[in-house]
């Protein structure tokens, strides 16, 4: 059905606000809340005589080209014989935002920012999240360093955390400087007007490889997830694009995964319960041995993931058109993510995805809670001090994190579905080409490729089988709701 009225960033914004609602979430900050911000004027401070100034460092910050809500900063030193040293800055939110207080039950609430193309929904206030509590260009921030020592073979032969004070030298975008390293575009100027910050960014870049081959040959998962972003013009959505895994990404998801398994071996060592970030052995095992075997491959009768890292890597090479919905099959059946609270002396649960054991988020509180739980942990654990938060609190917060995060993924989802609507909606009776990822009894679910978005598929041959490319038509967008409907046609 075409559609009754010209739909605008604004319309994409307030169906956003519908569904935060309609899934548990506070789309707004209460008065509670502006009454505290009110109050909190300047970055936070702290005279403790163990605090390290840092702020010579060539620190830098590496994110999205609009992000502002700037979470870690990253630096590295020779110590010769081909040793590093990494050091991941994470902006210390509690130093402004104490627990218990109405901006952090709101925190506690929504648990994460909701990032959906026409409106973000910040966890924090963005007076503090992209400003006071953020580690901005040229500000000096308080800071949880991990410094971590690394080998010439990408090997971490140990790690330290501390408090410390830093000062962010560059604000670097991924695509940028993905596109230095790799020869395809020019220098950044963040990186230009800085001396010596170009090899620290190539040092930084070949020792994220490092630690990224170390985790494959490990077993960590390499996925792909179809993850489209709408683009505007103004009001006017004008594209739909895919976000591309490029070396500026690998990079700090080297040095964020490094800093988390660093962190949860720290307070493991201290004896302290902590909230992890896990991802069972998956229980339907047996599901993955069977599309492994649709491909001609067979892994063990057993959850074993560097058996499965090695089918997903053939397969990436042998068809990375169709590799982001075998990831999504393989996401699917492991099942997701969850927090957990762990104790000492406990078997770790681990994550499989990554192959790790010991492992938690704590790299970015002003955009997630848990992260923000753990920096207080940290902050405690450091002075030897109490732990801020009682075992039974960890345990329901890990299942509230868990249940929020859930409802988070599906507000995003649904809203990328609206996105996807309003801009094919001037391409109704168009034909596109796609690739089978769903099927069911009465329709099926067709990705295509330009632009890159997802519909049902109403009808479906009988020889139809996930996987298979496909030549279709649209047939009817709703924005409202998030649909997007194609018919195969016959070739």
């Amino acid at each position: 059905m075409r559609r009754q009225k010209s739909y605008t960033k604004a319309d994409l914004a307030r169906i956003a606000v519908i569904v935060m609602k309609e899934k548990g979430l506070e789309p707004d900050f209460s008065k509670e809340v502006h009454d505290q911000l009110h109050l909190i004027n300047s970055p936070g401070e702290d005279s403790d005589a163990s605090i390290q100034d840092l702020t010579e460092l060539l620190w830098c910050s590496l994110d999205n080209d609009d992000s502002e809500d700037l979470d870690q900063l990253t630096a590295c030193s020779s110590i010769g014989n081909g040793t590093y040293k990494i050091y991941i800055a994470v902006a210390d939110v509690d130093a402004l935002i104490k627990k218990d207080t109405p901006i952090d039950e709101h925190a506690k609430c929504n648990t994460a920012s909701v990032y959906t193309s026409a409106r973000i929904f910040s966890m924090l206030p963005e007076k503090l999240s992209t400003n006071l509590t953020s580690l901005n260009l040229n500000e000096t921030r308080l800071a949880l360093v991990t410094e971590i020592v690394v080998g010439h073979s990408g090997e971490i032969q140990g790690s330290t955390i501390y408090r410390a004070k830093v000062r962010n030298k560059a604000k670097l975008a991924y695509d940028a400087v993905s596109a230095w390293i790799e020869d395809k575009g020019p220098i950044p100027e963040g990186i230009e007007g800085i001396p010596g910050m170009d090899e620290q960014i190539k040092t930084q870049d070949a020792l994220a490889q490092q630690l990224r081959i170390k985790r494959q040959l490990a077993g960590s998962l390499q996925l792909e997830i179809f993850q489209p972003k709408a683009i505007f013009s103004g009001e006017q959505i004008v594209g739909i694009a895919q976000q591309d895994q490029n070396r500026g990404r690998q990079l700090i998801e080297e040095f964020m995964i490094a800093t988390n398994e660093s962190t949860a071996r720290y307070l493991l060592k201290k004896g302290i319960p902590s909230l992890r970030r896990v991802v069972r052995s998956p229980d339907r095992w047996a599901r993955i041995v069977e599309l492994a075997k649709q491909y001609g491959e067979s892994l063990p009768n057993n959850p074993d993931s560097k058996a499965l890292s090695d089918f997903l890597a053939k397969r990436h090479l042998a068809d990375p058109i169709r590799f982001p919905d075998l990831s999504l099959v393989v996401v699917k059946l492991m099942g997701p993510g969850e927090y957990v609270l762990e104790q000492p002396g406990v078997e770790p649960i681990g994550h499989f995805g990554l192959a790790v054991q010991d492992y938690m988020h704590s790299t970015a509180p002003n955009r997630r809670f848990p992260d923000l739980i753990t920096i207080r942990m940290l902050k405690h654990a450091i002075s030897n001090i109490e732990s801020p938060y009682t075992k039974q609190e960890l345990f329901s917060l890990a299942v509230h994190c868990t249940v929020q995060e859930d409802a988070i993924r599906k507000v995003e989802r649904r809203v990328r579905k609206s996105e996807a609507a309003l801009f094919l909606e001037p391409y109704i009776d168009k034909e596109f080409d796609g690739v089978i990822t769903g099927i069911t009894p009465n329709y099926g679910w067709v990705r295509i490729f330009n632009p890159p978005a997802e519909g049902m598929l109403l009808k479906l041959s009988k020889d139809a089988f996930i996987g298979n490319k496909i030549r279709v038509k649209l047939v009817s967008t709703d924005v409202e709701m998030g649909h997007i409907n194609f018919m195969p046609l016959i070739r």
